[in-house]
Protein backbone atom coordinates (compact mmCIF):
# COMPACT_ATOMS: atom_id res chain seq x y z
CA UNK A 1 0.00 0.00 0.00
CA UNK A 2 1.08 3.56 -0.79
CA UNK A 3 0.80 5.32 2.27
CA UNK A 4 2.79 8.11 1.75
CA UNK A 5 4.05 10.56 -1.01
CA UNK A 6 6.64 12.97 -1.17
CA UNK A 7 7.51 15.45 -4.44
CA UNK A 8 10.42 17.64 -6.02
CA UNK A 9 9.39 18.76 -9.44
CA UNK A 10 10.39 21.22 -12.01
CA UNK A 11 6.95 22.33 -11.76
CA UNK A 12 5.95 22.11 -7.89
CA UNK A 13 7.48 21.12 -4.55
CA UNK A 14 4.96 20.22 -1.88
CA UNK A 15 2.04 17.68 -2.68
CA UNK A 16 -0.80 20.26 -2.55
CA UNK A 17 1.08 22.10 -5.18
CA UNK A 18 2.02 19.42 -7.44
CA UNK A 19 -1.56 17.73 -7.49
CA UNK A 20 -3.00 21.83 -7.69
CA UNK A 21 -0.56 22.49 -10.58
CA UNK A 22 -1.18 19.12 -12.58
CA UNK A 23 -4.37 19.66 -12.56
CA UNK A 24 -4.04 23.10 -14.09
CA UNK A 25 -0.98 22.00 -16.63
CA UNK A 26 1.49 24.26 -14.92
CA UNK A 27 4.92 23.56 -16.54
CA UNK A 28 8.47 23.82 -14.91
CA UNK A 29 10.36 24.33 -18.20
CA UNK A 30 12.48 27.75 -18.20
CA UNK A 31 15.00 29.16 -19.70
CA UNK A 32 18.47 28.79 -18.14
CA UNK A 33 21.13 30.93 -18.83
CA UNK A 34 24.01 29.76 -17.60
CA UNK A 35 23.69 26.67 -20.19
CA UNK A 36 23.61 29.20 -23.49
CA UNK A 37 26.87 30.84 -21.89
CA UNK A 38 28.53 28.13 -22.07
CA UNK A 39 26.94 27.21 -25.81
CA UNK A 40 24.59 24.27 -24.87
CA UNK A 41 22.44 23.59 -27.82
CA UNK A 42 19.96 23.10 -25.34
CA UNK A 43 19.67 26.02 -23.15
CA UNK A 44 15.61 25.10 -21.25
CA UNK A 45 14.84 22.64 -18.98
CA UNK A 46 13.26 22.40 -15.30
CA UNK A 47 14.86 22.47 -12.07
CA UNK A 48 12.76 22.70 -8.94
CA UNK A 49 12.45 25.46 -6.72
CA UNK A 50 13.15 24.44 -3.49
CA UNK A 51 12.64 27.87 -0.81
CA UNK A 52 14.42 27.73 2.55
CA UNK A 53 11.23 26.99 4.36
CA UNK A 54 10.95 24.05 2.74
CA UNK A 55 14.56 23.08 3.68
CA UNK A 56 14.00 24.04 7.13
CA UNK A 57 10.70 22.41 7.31
CA UNK A 58 12.23 18.50 6.68
CA UNK A 59 16.39 19.23 7.10
CA UNK A 60 18.32 20.61 10.40
CA UNK A 61 21.20 23.52 9.39
CA UNK A 62 23.45 20.96 10.29
CA UNK A 63 21.79 18.92 7.44
CA UNK A 64 21.77 21.19 5.44
CA UNK A 65 25.52 21.97 5.52
CA UNK A 66 26.06 18.38 4.83
CA UNK A 67 23.63 17.47 2.29
CA UNK A 68 24.45 20.25 -0.67
CA UNK A 69 24.42 17.88 -4.10
CA UNK A 70 21.19 18.93 -5.79
CA UNK A 71 19.90 15.73 -6.87
CA UNK A 72 20.67 14.01 -3.19
CA UNK A 73 18.84 17.39 -1.50
CA UNK A 74 16.25 16.75 -3.95
CA UNK A 75 15.58 12.86 -2.99
CA UNK A 76 16.17 13.32 0.36
CA UNK A 77 13.39 15.52 0.93
CA UNK A 78 10.96 14.39 -1.07
CA UNK A 79 12.02 11.10 0.48
CA UNK A 80 11.31 12.74 3.90
CA UNK A 81 8.02 14.36 2.86
CA UNK A 82 6.70 11.36 2.17
CA UNK A 83 7.40 10.06 5.65
CA UNK A 84 5.97 12.26 7.30
CA UNK A 85 3.00 12.35 5.25
CA UNK A 86 2.57 8.79 5.79
CA UNK A 87 2.06 9.69 9.73
CA UNK A 88 5.41 8.46 10.58
CA UNK A 89 7.61 10.54 12.59
CA UNK A 90 11.44 11.93 12.57
CA UNK A 91 13.38 11.05 16.06
CA UNK A 92 16.85 11.10 15.75
CA UNK A 93 16.84 9.38 19.41
CA UNK A 94 14.81 6.52 18.64
CA UNK A 95 15.86 2.64 18.27
CA UNK A 96 16.50 1.82 14.94
CA UNK A 97 13.66 0.24 13.10
CA UNK A 98 14.26 -2.76 11.89
CA UNK A 99 11.18 -3.75 9.55
CA UNK A 100 12.12 -0.52 7.56
CA UNK A 101 13.74 0.07 4.65
CA UNK A 102 15.04 2.78 1.68
CA UNK A 103 15.51 1.91 -1.77
CA UNK A 104 16.48 5.72 -3.39
CA UNK A 105 17.19 5.31 -6.74
CA UNK A 106 19.71 7.49 -8.56
CA UNK A 107 21.65 8.01 -11.54
CA UNK A 108 23.92 10.96 -11.28
CA UNK A 109 22.26 12.75 -8.54
CA UNK A 110 25.47 14.27 -7.08
CA UNK A 111 26.56 15.31 -10.54
CA UNK A 112 27.22 19.17 -9.49
CA UNK A 113 29.20 18.19 -6.76
CA UNK A 114 31.59 15.71 -7.80
CA UNK A 115 31.91 17.49 -11.79
CA UNK A 116 33.37 20.83 -9.80
CA UNK A 117 35.18 18.31 -7.68
CA UNK A 118 36.76 16.66 -10.82
CA UNK A 119 37.91 20.49 -12.04
CA UNK A 120 39.25 21.31 -8.68
CA UNK A 121 41.58 17.85 -8.97
CA UNK A 122 42.68 18.75 -12.48
CA UNK A 123 43.65 22.26 -10.68
CA UNK A 124 45.87 20.45 -8.75
CA UNK A 125 43.50 21.96 -5.58
CA UNK A 126 42.54 18.03 -4.31
CA UNK A 127 42.69 19.02 -0.31
CA UNK A 128 40.13 21.58 -0.80
CA UNK A 129 38.02 19.13 -1.80
CA UNK A 130 36.84 19.22 1.62
CA UNK A 131 34.55 16.61 3.93
CA UNK A 132 31.42 16.65 1.74
CA UNK A 133 32.23 15.64 -1.75
CA UNK A 134 32.09 11.73 -1.26
CA UNK A 135 29.02 11.76 0.61
CA UNK A 136 26.88 14.02 -2.03
CA UNK A 137 28.96 12.28 -5.17
CA UNK A 138 27.47 8.19 -4.58
CA UNK A 139 24.50 6.85 -5.87
CA UNK A 140 23.86 5.65 -2.61
CA UNK A 141 23.91 8.99 -1.32
CA UNK A 142 20.18 10.00 -1.06
CA UNK A 143 19.71 6.49 0.39
CA UNK A 144 22.55 6.96 3.17
CA UNK A 145 20.83 10.38 4.28
CA UNK A 146 17.50 9.35 4.82
CA UNK A 147 18.43 5.77 6.27
CA UNK A 148 20.32 7.38 9.00
CA UNK A 149 17.31 10.59 9.31
CA UNK A 150 14.39 8.13 9.89
CA UNK A 151 16.62 5.16 11.63
CA UNK A 152 15.66 2.56 8.91
CA UNK A 153 17.17 -0.93 10.13
CA UNK A 154 16.09 -3.22 7.21
CA UNK A 155 17.84 -2.96 3.58
CA UNK A 156 19.43 0.58 2.40
CA UNK A 157 20.00 0.85 -1.01
CA UNK A 158 20.22 2.00 -4.09
CA UNK A 159 18.97 1.05 -7.49
CA UNK A 160 20.30 2.57 -10.87
CA UNK A 161 18.73 2.02 -14.01
CA UNK A 162 18.51 4.96 -15.58
CA UNK A 163 15.33 6.51 -16.37
CA UNK A 164 13.88 3.01 -14.84
CA UNK A 165 15.05 3.58 -11.78
CA UNK A 166 12.14 5.28 -10.32
CA UNK A 167 9.11 2.62 -11.11
CA UNK A 168 11.91 -0.04 -10.59
CA UNK A 169 12.53 1.11 -6.81
CA UNK A 170 8.78 0.91 -6.53
CA UNK A 171 8.35 -2.38 -7.39
CA UNK A 172 11.63 -3.83 -5.46
CA UNK A 173 10.02 -2.31 -2.38
CA UNK A 174 6.63 -3.73 -2.83
CA UNK A 175 8.60 -7.38 -3.60
CA UNK A 176 9.86 -7.16 -0.10
CA UNK A 177 6.67 -6.72 1.44
CA UNK A 178 5.37 -8.91 -0.36
CA UNK A 179 7.89 -11.42 0.70
CA UNK A 180 7.98 -10.89 4.07
CA UNK A 181 11.61 -9.49 3.97
CA UNK A 182 9.99 -5.89 5.59
CA UNK A 183 6.70 -4.20 7.16
CA UNK A 184 7.83 -0.63 5.25
CA UNK A 185 9.60 0.92 2.50
CA UNK A 186 10.16 3.92 1.46
CA UNK A 187 11.34 4.14 -1.61
CA UNK A 188 11.72 6.56 -5.10
CA UNK A 189 14.29 8.18 -7.22
CA UNK A 190 16.31 11.62 -7.46
CA UNK A 191 18.22 12.96 -10.19
CA UNK A 192 20.18 16.13 -10.81
CA UNK A 193 19.80 19.03 -13.00
CA UNK A 194 23.39 19.66 -13.26
CA UNK A 195 25.40 21.32 -15.92
CA UNK A 196 27.88 17.89 -15.93
CA UNK A 197 25.26 15.99 -16.60
CA UNK A 198 23.32 17.90 -19.33
CA UNK A 199 26.07 18.46 -21.19
CA UNK A 200 26.69 14.51 -22.14
CA UNK A 201 23.03 14.45 -23.15
CA UNK A 202 23.51 17.82 -25.65
CA UNK A 203 26.51 16.59 -27.05
CA UNK A 204 24.52 13.86 -28.10
CA UNK A 205 22.14 16.06 -30.00
CA UNK A 206 19.22 14.22 -28.09
CA UNK A 207 17.45 17.52 -26.69
CA UNK A 208 15.26 19.76 -27.95
CA UNK A 209 17.75 22.57 -29.21
CA UNK A 210 14.50 24.03 -31.28
CA UNK A 211 12.54 25.73 -28.91
CA UNK A 212 15.04 27.73 -26.57
CA UNK A 213 13.15 30.70 -27.56
CA UNK A 214 9.63 29.34 -26.20
CA UNK A 215 10.69 27.46 -22.75
CA UNK A 216 7.03 26.19 -21.86
CA UNK A 217 6.34 24.85 -25.17
CA UNK A 218 9.96 23.14 -25.29
CA UNK A 219 8.98 19.59 -24.16
CA UNK A 220 6.13 18.03 -27.00
CA UNK A 221 5.81 14.52 -25.88
CA UNK A 222 2.86 12.74 -28.69
CA UNK A 223 3.44 15.90 -30.70
CA UNK A 224 4.43 15.56 -34.40
CA UNK A 225 6.66 18.60 -33.84
CA UNK A 226 8.75 16.79 -30.84
CA UNK A 227 12.12 17.50 -31.31
CA UNK A 228 13.98 15.96 -28.73
CA UNK A 229 13.66 15.59 -25.02
CA UNK A 230 14.10 18.30 -22.08
CA UNK A 231 15.94 17.41 -19.31
CA UNK A 232 14.31 17.86 -15.72
CA UNK A 233 15.42 16.95 -12.30
CA UNK A 234 13.99 16.53 -9.20
CA UNK A 235 12.60 13.80 -6.83
CA UNK A 236 9.69 11.60 -5.86
CA UNK A 237 9.38 8.91 -2.81
CA UNK A 238 6.68 7.11 -1.87
CA UNK A 239 6.23 4.97 1.05
CA UNK A 240 4.48 1.40 0.80
CA UNK A 241 3.58 -0.41 3.67
CA UNK A 242 1.34 -3.81 4.65
CA UNK A 243 -2.21 -3.30 4.65
CA UNK A 244 -2.19 -4.45 8.10
CA UNK A 245 0.00 -2.36 9.48
CA UNK A 246 -1.34 0.97 7.26
CA UNK A 247 -5.33 -0.09 8.85
CA UNK A 248 -3.62 -0.86 12.08
CA UNK A 249 -2.25 3.32 12.22
CA UNK A 250 -5.40 4.57 10.38
CA UNK A 251 -2.93 5.45 7.55
CA UNK A 252 -4.48 7.27 4.27
CA UNK A 253 -4.26 4.83 1.19
CA UNK A 254 -3.21 6.48 -1.97
CA UNK A 255 -2.60 3.38 -3.62
CA UNK A 256 -1.95 -0.51 -4.42
CA UNK A 257 0.87 -1.52 -5.55
CA UNK A 258 -0.93 -4.95 -7.52
CA UNK A 259 2.17 -5.92 -9.02
CA UNK A 260 4.84 -4.94 -11.70
CA UNK A 261 7.54 -6.36 -13.66
CA UNK A 262 11.76 -5.47 -15.44
CA UNK A 263 13.24 -6.98 -18.19
CA UNK A 264 15.65 -5.70 -20.53
CA UNK A 265 15.54 -5.89 -24.20
CA UNK A 266 19.18 -6.83 -25.01
CA UNK A 267 19.98 -3.98 -27.02
CA UNK A 268 18.12 -6.64 -29.87
CA UNK A 269 15.42 -6.13 -32.40
CA UNK A 270 15.90 -2.65 -33.25
CA UNK A 271 16.81 -2.03 -29.32
CA UNK A 272 19.98 0.18 -28.74
CA UNK A 273 21.94 1.56 -25.78
CA UNK A 274 19.46 4.79 -26.27
CA UNK A 275 15.94 3.24 -27.45
CA UNK A 276 13.82 0.19 -26.32
CA UNK A 277 13.25 -2.66 -27.75
CA UNK A 278 9.46 -2.38 -28.78
CA UNK A 279 8.94 -6.13 -27.70
CA UNK A 280 10.28 -5.78 -24.73
CA UNK A 281 8.39 -2.98 -23.78
CA UNK A 282 5.27 -5.22 -24.71
CA UNK A 283 6.53 -7.81 -22.96
CA UNK A 284 7.07 -6.00 -19.58
CA UNK A 285 3.25 -4.62 -19.32
CA UNK A 286 2.03 -7.97 -20.08
CA UNK A 287 4.53 -9.68 -17.71
CA UNK A 288 3.21 -6.50 -15.15
CA UNK A 289 -0.27 -7.44 -15.83
CA UNK A 290 0.35 -11.06 -15.29
CA UNK A 291 2.06 -10.35 -12.25
CA UNK A 292 -0.75 -7.92 -10.59
CA UNK A 293 -3.42 -10.47 -11.98
CA UNK A 294 -5.13 -7.34 -13.78
CA UNK A 295 -6.94 -7.98 -17.07
CA UNK A 296 -5.69 -5.13 -20.03
CA UNK A 297 -9.51 -4.18 -19.90
CA UNK A 298 -9.17 -3.71 -16.11
CA UNK A 299 -6.39 -0.42 -17.44
CA UNK A 300 -8.06 3.14 -17.18
CA UNK A 301 -5.17 5.61 -17.28
CA UNK A 302 -1.64 4.84 -18.80
CA UNK A 303 1.32 6.75 -17.40
CA UNK A 304 3.68 6.32 -20.54
CA UNK A 305 7.27 7.38 -20.61
CA UNK A 306 6.69 9.35 -23.35
CA UNK A 307 9.89 11.75 -23.90
CA UNK A 308 9.23 13.42 -27.14
CA UNK A 309 11.70 11.89 -29.09
CA UNK A 310 10.97 9.67 -32.61
CA UNK A 311 9.59 7.04 -30.68
CA UNK A 312 6.93 8.27 -29.14
CA UNK A 313 4.77 6.74 -31.96
CA UNK A 314 6.59 3.06 -31.49
CA UNK A 315 5.86 3.20 -27.86
CA UNK A 316 2.16 4.04 -28.55
CA UNK A 317 1.66 0.84 -30.90
CA UNK A 318 3.62 -1.31 -28.33
CA UNK A 319 1.04 -0.42 -25.77
CA UNK A 320 -1.43 -1.18 -28.10
CA UNK A 321 -0.52 -4.49 -29.00
CA UNK A 322 0.67 -5.54 -25.17
CA UNK A 323 -3.04 -4.36 -24.02
CA UNK A 324 -4.96 -5.54 -27.22
CA UNK A 325 -6.73 -1.93 -27.41
CA UNK A 326 -6.78 0.49 -30.29
CA UNK A 327 -9.09 3.35 -31.15
CA UNK A 328 -11.66 4.15 -29.06
CA UNK A 329 -11.35 0.98 -26.49
CA UNK A 330 -7.79 2.63 -25.89
CA UNK A 331 -6.91 3.96 -22.23
CA UNK A 332 -6.61 7.72 -21.60
CA UNK A 333 -2.64 8.16 -21.50
CA UNK A 334 -0.68 10.88 -20.20
CA UNK A 335 3.07 12.13 -21.08
CA UNK A 336 3.72 13.82 -17.32
CA UNK A 337 7.11 14.79 -18.93
CA UNK A 338 5.52 17.65 -21.32
CA UNK A 339 5.20 19.41 -17.78
CA UNK A 340 8.48 18.24 -16.07
CA UNK A 341 10.58 17.81 -18.71
CA UNK A 342 12.40 14.23 -18.64
CA UNK A 343 13.83 13.92 -15.22
CA UNK A 344 16.14 11.31 -15.79
CA UNK A 345 16.77 8.62 -13.53
CA UNK A 346 13.80 10.50 -11.19
CA UNK A 347 11.16 10.52 -13.91
CA UNK A 348 9.54 7.40 -13.04
CA UNK A 349 9.05 8.60 -9.51
CA UNK A 350 7.53 11.73 -10.32
CA UNK A 351 5.28 10.23 -12.59
CA UNK A 352 4.39 7.39 -9.72
CA UNK A 353 3.49 10.21 -7.21
CA UNK A 354 1.35 11.62 -10.04
CA UNK A 355 -0.75 8.84 -11.03
CA UNK A 356 -1.25 7.95 -7.27
CA UNK A 357 -2.85 11.08 -6.83
CA UNK A 358 -4.58 11.03 -9.69
CA UNK A 359 -6.30 8.05 -8.30
CA UNK A 360 -6.85 9.19 -5.06
CA UNK A 361 -8.90 12.47 -5.90
CA UNK A 362 -9.84 11.22 -9.21
CA UNK A 363 -8.70 13.66 -12.23
CA UNK A 364 -6.81 13.80 -15.02
CA UNK A 365 -3.95 16.03 -15.58
CA UNK A 366 -3.84 17.64 -19.02
CA UNK A 367 -1.58 16.68 -21.82
CA UNK A 368 0.99 19.82 -22.89
CA UNK A 369 2.37 20.85 -26.08
CA UNK A 370 0.97 17.02 -28.02
CA UNK A 371 -0.59 19.41 -30.90
CA UNK A 372 -0.55 18.43 -33.73
CA UNK A 373 -0.79 14.78 -32.40
CA UNK A 374 1.96 12.72 -34.16
CA UNK A 375 -0.19 11.13 -37.15
CA UNK A 376 1.57 7.48 -36.86
CA UNK A 377 -0.09 7.60 -33.08
CA UNK A 378 -3.79 8.68 -34.14
CA UNK A 379 -3.35 5.75 -36.43
CA UNK A 380 -3.37 3.61 -33.38
CA UNK A 381 -5.41 5.71 -31.11
CA UNK A 382 -8.49 7.68 -30.74
CA UNK A 383 -7.34 11.18 -30.23
CA UNK A 384 -9.96 11.29 -27.13
CA UNK A 385 -7.58 9.10 -25.03
CA UNK A 386 -4.71 11.89 -25.23
CA UNK A 387 -6.68 14.76 -22.39
CA UNK A 388 -5.56 17.97 -23.67
CA UNK A 389 -7.45 19.46 -20.26
CA UNK A 390 -8.16 19.11 -17.03
CA UNK A 391 -10.99 16.34 -16.11
CA UNK A 392 -12.41 15.01 -13.10
CA UNK A 393 -13.00 10.88 -13.47
CA UNK A 394 -12.88 8.48 -10.95
CA UNK A 395 -10.47 5.91 -11.73
CA UNK A 396 -9.50 2.44 -10.20
CA UNK A 397 -6.54 1.01 -11.95
CA UNK A 398 -3.81 2.40 -13.69
CA UNK A 399 -0.97 1.50 -15.02
CA UNK A 400 3.01 3.21 -14.91
CA UNK A 401 6.41 2.25 -17.02
CA UNK A 402 9.70 3.85 -17.98
CA UNK A 403 12.25 2.97 -20.32
CA UNK A 404 15.80 3.41 -19.47
CA UNK A 405 19.08 4.08 -20.96
CA UNK A 406 20.24 0.45 -21.54
CA UNK A 407 17.39 -0.97 -22.99
CA UNK A 408 15.96 -1.60 -19.32
CA UNK A 409 12.35 -1.71 -18.40
CA UNK A 410 10.22 -0.97 -15.94
CA UNK A 411 6.08 -1.00 -15.23
CA UNK A 412 3.84 -1.38 -12.83
CA UNK A 413 -0.06 -1.57 -11.93
CA UNK A 414 -1.61 0.37 -9.16
CA UNK A 415 -5.65 0.72 -7.68
CA UNK A 416 -7.18 2.89 -6.13
CA UNK A 417 -8.44 1.34 -2.73
CA UNK A 418 -10.31 4.49 -1.43
CA UNK A 419 -10.89 8.08 -3.75
CA UNK A 420 -11.38 11.77 -2.07
CA UNK A 421 -13.19 13.74 -4.55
Amino acid sequence: MITGLGIVAPNAVGLESYRKNLQVGVTGIKAIPELEELGFRCTVGGEPEMESDMLDTYLSALQQKRIVASGVRYGVVAGLMAWTDSGMEVDKDSPRLPDTGVIMGAGMSGGDIYGAGVVKVNEGKVKRLGSITCPNSMSSSSSAFLGGIIGAGNQVTTNASACASGTEALILGADRIRMGYADRMLCGACDSGSKYVRAGFDAMRVLNGKSNGQPEKASRPLSADAAGFVPGAGGGAYVLERLSSARARGARIYAEVLGGAVNSGGQREGGTMTAPNPRAIESVIQSALKHAQVKASDIELISGHLTGTRFDPEEIKAWARALDRRGESFPYIQALKSLTGHALSAAGALEAVALSLQLYYGFLHPNANCEPIHPEILEVIDEASIPRKHRKVEMRTGITASFGFGDVNACAVLRALNTKQ
